[in-house]
């Protein structure tokens, strides 16, 4: 990551904001598709094809060497889950969804976690929170408040509920390159952090556990899970600093039609 944190112009952040469109549309797609028996790889088809058919180009494929589209982590997988042909949704699974766009030269960036079928009551509960501690986080988004104050409104959520914050992966700004400075933990830091200015663009994404924090990768070399084995949730919006406050870019609108 650079060290220099990159500000946007109006005209940019427009830019920014028609990518994350095409992030948040997918996303609401792939939700209203998923249900059991469908393979991950088949999601990651799904989602390429609606980028591409509106001037996207899918930013994680390549990306250090990711062969998909989509990160695509299910159940205990914290992050960067890798599609497959062989690996299906289950009734119960609760199945984390992260895609990126990049359109005109910028990028978008958001995340959901999405329940296949009934899933129990804890998983939910997991679900709901790490999207609150989400939106918590955003309230922060203000020209002159600091990064940590992000990532507090963050952790306290989320330890409120009685569920912990992955500190090994982090947030991060977003423009012409996926991953700009400045990092965004959801846990606070004894250092220094940077202060928000007008034209920042940031990619808050809370990744929270039901058990420890404690997170290891696969022998794939990308897959993230729980070292306890326990459910995981990522929720992620684009956000814009501005002087009105936060300007969710990737801003979902659930009624968003599902093609056949």
């Amino acid at each position: 990551m650079g060290k220099a944190v990159v500000l946007k112009s109006p005209a940019e952040i427009e830019i920014m904001r028609a990518a994350n469109r095409i992030v948040a549309d997918t996303l609401v797609m792939l939700a209203e598709r998923i249900k059991p028996g469908l393979t991950t790889w088949q999601l990651d088809a799904w989602a390429e094809e609606a980028a591409r058919q509106r001037g996207g180009i899918p930013s994680f494929k390549g990306y250090r060497g990711f062969p998909g589209s989509l990160c695509v982590s299910i159940n205990e997988e914290v992050v960067h889950g890798i599609p497959s042909k062989k690996v299906m949704l289950r009734e119960g699974d609760i199945v984390s969804i992260d895609f990126g766009v990049k359109y005109q030269g910028y990028h978008g960036d958001a995340a959901i976690t999405v329940a296949v079928g009934e899933v129990d009551t804890r998983k939910r509960d997991l679900m709901r929170v790490t999207e609150e501690s989400l939106l918590k986080g955003i309230e922060q988004v203000r020209v002159g408040n600091r990064i940590n104050d992000i990532s507090r409104a963050v952790q306290e959520h989320v330890e409120r509920h009685g569920f912990s914050v992955v500190r090994q992966f982090v947030g991060h700004g977003i423009g012409s390159q996926l991953h700009e400075a400045p990092e965004i933990p959801n846990y606070v830091r004894s250092e220094w952090t940077p202060r928000l200015l007008a034209g920042m663009v940031l990619a808050i994404e809370p990744m929270v556990n039901i058990g420890a924090a404690e997170v290891k990768v696969l022998a794939d070399g990308w897959t993230v899970i729980t070292k306890d084995r326990l459910p995981s949730a990522h929720f992620e919006h684009s956000v814009a600093v501005t002087d009105d406050g936060p300007l969710i870019l990737s801003e979902r609108r659930m009624n968003f039609p599902a093609s056949a």
